[in-house]
């Protein structure tokens, strides 16, 4: 649990940003859908276990967490810091009245278009009020981490090192995606992360991936079979990390190949942009710039911001010209296509914004992993 000064923080630069937008208060939205579950964590303290949850902040005065009636029995409700508690048949509509009782004229919404229910939107849509978009405002107020939530955020990264360590040490051609990714959730699960995973991979045959994400699967791997597992998980504290690297026994294709041979380059340029006042938009133009060079795309954005929500603002992206501030953490994940878009290499490290450059959390060195290295043999 957070300390009362880190509470205080959050809250006032919340705040901060809901006076600044003219907001009488805000509906921060959280559900059970992997990564979406952050934000209520962030402001009450409560996990979310089932179905979905509010936590409704006035720009004065205590927040209130609401829960649809049939999630009363759901999740420990003596956990969060957040004790005004509250279970109507339909939230939205409990939230209406309120705002209407305290004549409330700006009612800022994190998490509107996609994980808001419909049925609490029909409600909240019949109002006089004004409902206000506030993902990018909520967001920038906590994309700068404090100290306490660097320890977390470390705590995460050493739970994903290790269970990437796990799954390496069962990487053996025969085996099924599924059988490899085991050992790996095995730690997560063991060491905090819950249900707040999302384990996932990209592969194909002959030394090359397909360019598509898939759940491990009880397809069996050959030795030539590229495997691109991406990691995301957190740690017990709820920090979101993301951490991938290519295993392949056998050799790569020649595309393949050509791709790993830029990824170094771009991966270290970009890391030496991480540092206050550079844009975001500069990261992901080092890196697609990179690659370009080499004949190739990217098949997304760069990376993201992150924390206790997978995916927050501010992106790295093309038109994300946000100025970037030390204690940033960002999700670098550059998915690099071929010209036909059906092959793809792939990899993830999360970054914290340091002083000077930035300061990759992992120690783990990239390159192509065969299933026979220790942690103890590689070297950074």
């Amino acid at each position: 649990m957070p300390s009362q000064t880190e509470i205080d923080r959050r809250y006032e630069n919340i705040r901060s940003r809901m006076a600044t937008a003219g907001l009488d208060a805000l509906i921060i939205c959280g559900n059970q859908y992997a990564g979406f579950e952050g934000a209520v964590f962030y402001t009450s303290g409560f996990e979310i276990v089932h179905r979905y949850v509010y936590v409704l902040l006035p720009l004065a005065g205590e927040p209130t967490l609401v829960f649809p009636r049939e999630a009363r029995w759901i999740g420990d409700k003596a956990k969060p810091w957040v004790k005004d508690q509250v279970w109507p048949e339909v939230p939205g509509r409990w939230i209406r009245d309120r705002a209407e009782q305290s004549r409330w004229k700006r009612v800022g919404v994190y998490g509107m278009n996609f994980i808001m229910a419909v049925r609490d939107y029909r409600e909240l849509a019949q109002a006089s009020m004004e409902l206000v978009p506030f993902d990018f405002e909520f967001d920038m107020a906590r994309a700068v981490k404090s100290e306490e939530e660097l320890i977390e955020v470390r705590d995460a990264m050493d739970i994903i090192v290790e269970g990437f360590w796990a799954l390496v040490d069962a990487y053996e051609p025969g085996k099924t995606e599924a059988e490899i990714m085991a050992p790996a959730v095995e730690r997560f699960f063991a060491c905090g992360a819950g249900p707040h995973m999302m384990n996932i991979v990209l592969s194909g045959t002959h030394g090359q991936a397909e360019a598509h994400f898939k759940v491990p699967g009880k397809r069996a791997v050959a030795a030539d079979d590229l495997l691109l597992y991406s990691l995301e998980i957190t740690g017990a504290g709820g920090y979101w990390v993301e951490f991938s690297r290519p295993l392949l026994r056998g050799k790569p294709s020649p595309t393949t190949q050509k791709m790993a041979e830029a990824y170094p380059e771009a991966l270290e340029a970009a890391r030496k942009l991480m540092r206050p006042g550079e844009l975001a938009s500069s990261v992901h133009r080092i890196v697609a710039e990179t690659f370009a060079r080499h004949g190739f795309s990217l098949g997304h954005l760069s990376g993201h911001s992150i924390g206790t929500t997978m995916i927050e603002h501010p992106a790295i992206g093309a038109k994300s010209d946000v100025p970037l501030a030390e204690n940033m953490i960002f999700s670098l994940h550059p998915q690099v296509v071929d010209q036909d878009g059906t092959v793809c290499l792939y990899t993830q490290d999360t970054y914290r914004v340091g002083k000077a450059e930035g300061e990759c959390l992992a120690d783990v060195p990239w390159r192509f992993f065969t299933g026979q290295e220790t942690k103890q043999s590689v070297a950074p």
